[in-house]
């Protein structure tokens, strides 16, 4: 029986005692009804309470194949747009704090890429020549401009297979919003550096010359992760220095120099496995959010890994961290009541649109 919507303020106060007692009986009452979601980069109060962990398009497929009627998403909020569009009609995608964004997915709106669009076809006969490959990393309505204009969608595990694929479609790529991803991505498959191409959406035609667009393959949007950015080549160099045999490894939102200066450079699943199946006593510097590597540091020490963060300074996923105990509990309380709270819904046009650009995805990877 549905009840009047609990106000956050009554929430905001409680001690964490009292805040994770309160979690614990709503999940009870919820019981199968609810589906908790927690990203890899999700804060250990919180995730301690995950049904499910991983990267968020696993999660997302993972939540659609339950019989849950609420998906609670623990990340940020492009993930629960893919959530919602690709569950089932009857399931419900939940994001605790609607605050909890992402600073990279902001750097790319659709009026700027349309712009963009618009532009390239002064210089191209785009829709011949420019394939739209969007990262997961953004908002559900540049997936359906994707889908739209026969583009994909990317994750950080597929980028290469993806980028074959649009590249076998049209000769160039028009890849938003993390030109970090982008660019390892094109060097991995041997394309040169002056074929990549950064389009600043703030400048007329990218402060590209019309010259340096007909050259390039790949045009890279000017977006960037604010946590991998923090790392740096200097951070490695003195990892190396003090460790000889230690071992680097690095997410591809991390700049092109860091990773070319990694032994190793994948997804967070990549990096998960990669240290998992390490030989034991081995040491490791990480270039992913905190959150991550501490809890991997934590689930390896027995085997005698050391894992260490990167960057000499905390650094994490500040927006995802919005989703804290009391936002966790004032969500599910609501639910155990029958009141939905913090509905994420992609409009119908959107959401068709953006699943052509997924399940395009989906089938070649």
């Amino acid at each position: 029986m549905q009840t009047a919507t609990i106000s956050f303020d009554k929430f905001n106060p409680l001690q964490e005692d009292e805040c994770h007692a309160r979690i614990r009986a709503a999940r009870a009452r919820l019981a199968e009804q609810a589906v908790l979601l927690c990203h890899h980069y999700q804060r250990a109060d919180v995730y301690q309470y995950a049904d499910l962990t991983g990267d968020s398009l696993k999660l997302s497929r993972l939540a659609s194949q339950t019989d849950a009627r609420y998906i609670v998403f623990c990340g940020v909020h492009f993930m629960a747009e893919v959530a919602d569009i690709m569950s089932r009609p009857e399931q419900l995608a939940i994001l605790p704090d609607l605050a909890a964004g992402c600073s990279m997915a902001d750097m790319a709106n659709l009026a700027k890429v349309e712009r963009c669009w618009r532009e390239l076809g002064e210089v191209l006969e785009v829709e011949q020549q420019v394939t739209p490959v969007t990262y997961i990393n953004s908002a559900a309505d540049l997936k359906a401009f994707c889908g739209e204009r026969g583009g994909i969608v990317c994750t950080s595990s597929n980028a290469g297979s993806i980028a074959a694929w649009a590249f076998a479609q049209r000769p160039k790529i028009l890849f938003f919003p993390d030109q970090h991803l982008g660019r390892w991505t094109g060097h991995q498959m041997g394309i040169p550096l002056d074929e990549m191409v950064v389009w600043d959406p703030d400048l007329e035609l990218g402060g590209l010359r019309a010259e340096q667009i007909r050259h390039a393959r790949l045009l890279l949007w000017k977006g960037h992760c604010s946590v991998h950015q923090m790392f740096q080549p200097a951070h490695i160099l003195r990892f190396r220095n003090e460790h000889p045999d230690g071992l680097v490894i690095s997410h591809p939102e991390c700049s092109f120099e860091v990773c070319r200066q990694s032994d190793f450079v994948g997804s967070t699943e990549h990096i998960v496995r990669t240290i998992k199946q390490a030989a034991p006593n081995t040491r490791w510097l990480v270039g992913t959010e905190l959150n991550l590597v501490n809890r991997l540091a934590e689930e390896v020490r027995a085997e005698g890994k050391i894992v260490q963060f990167m960057a000499p300074t905390v650094c994490m996923c500040s927006t995802m961290q919005r989703i804290d105990p009391q936002h966790l509990a004032w969500t599910l309380e609501n639910l155990a009541a029958g009141n939905v709270v913090n509905q994420i819904s992609v409009a119908a046009h959107e959401r068709a649109a953006a699943k052509l650009a997924l399940d395009r995805m989906l089938a070649i990877s």
